[in-house]
């Protein structure tokens, strides 16, 4: 009982502190190396950057501002419990925000490098992302505008968001005349995004292996001993052959494959191994179930 209420309380703080973590990388890397560049990138931000190089208003202002319209808009369009996983996310990106505005005001950390410092900004602000969002944090903003044309429409979360991007960058055009700008701002995005793709799949990066060979009572065991890994034997036949044979169902994390891979040939060098990449494994010995 004590050991379930331990739980209950060390993951949701867990939770909190990575998303503070990922909301200063993201802050850091938003105003040292995309704002003070006068780079629109996607999303609430870029909407927010707009209106900072055109009236001055510092953008933790307007992003705290349109946020609490959108959470209001979610809390009666998709529920508390949405609105609830995503404020925590905007107070902690919006004080990040005010906090480096106040250090760097503006200043360009790598002068005279532009397309260096959108580079390093935008793989600052996808790890942020790709923390917070695996904290199960939220940063609202076009999140939300995704999720409620989601719940009302057939188009995806994901497409919706592409789709703000390009408007909100494009738009950038307007304002400074400049197509660089927008250039720069395109590189900001896809370098943001694959980031944030990295970050999000570096804990799931899992492998599955089939391992066939007649030393499957040795290979079992070493698995078991060796790599402290569990492992399932099934049954199978030869389709042509008719020929009853075991199986090896291995699930491992993706650093452990060439250990695996010499630990097989140095018991049976004739054994046929399938080996395919699993998104994400759940359970004893990999990541728990947070869903």
């Amino acid at each position: 009982m004590k050991r379930r209420s331990l739980y209950k309380i060390y993951h949701p703080l867990r939770d909190y502190v990575f998303i503070v973590i990922g909301t200063l990388l993201y802050g850091f890397g938003f105003n040292g190396f995309i704002l003070s560049n006068e780079v629109v990138p996607g999303g609430l931000t870029g909407i927010c950057s707009l209106l900072f190089y055109l009236t001055k208003i510092p953008v933790s202002v307007s992003y705290a501002a349109v946020n609490i319209l959108l959470l209001v808009v979610a809390y009666k369009m998709l529920g508390v419990r949405f609105m609830m996983n995503s404020i925590f996310g905007v107070i902690s990106l919006t004080l990040s925000l005010m906090f480096f505005e106040w250090l760097l005001e503006g200043r360009e950390i790598i002068k005279s490098e532009p397309f260096m410092s959108i580079l390093i900004g935008g793989a600052l602000c996808g790890s942020g992302l790709g923390i917070i969002f695996t904290a199960n944090g939220s940063t609202g903003g076009t999140d939300i505008v995704g999720a409620i044309v989601n719940k009302y429409r057939n188009i995806s979360i994901g497409r919706t968001l592409l789709f703000c991007d390009f408007v909100i960058i494009g738009s950038s055009y307007f304002l400074f005349q400049d197509v660089d700008k927008i250039v720069f701002g395109f590189v900001e995005m896809a370098v943001n995004n694959y980031v944030l793709d990295r970050v999000l799949n570096a804990n799931n990066q899992s492998v599955q292996f089939l391992i066939f060979s007649q030393k499957y009572a040795e290979i079992a065991e070493r698995i078991i001993k060796d790599l402290g890994r569990g492992c399932t034997i099934l049954d199978g036949q030869g389709g042509y052959s008719k020929v009853p044979a075991k199986v090896i169902v291995l699930l491992a994390k993706q650093r452990e494959s060439i250990t695996i891979f010499r630990m097989i040939k140095s018991i049976d060098g004739q054994a046929f191994i399938s080996q395919s990449s699993v998104r994400g494994v759940y359970g004893e010995g990999f990541d728990p179930i947070k869903y």
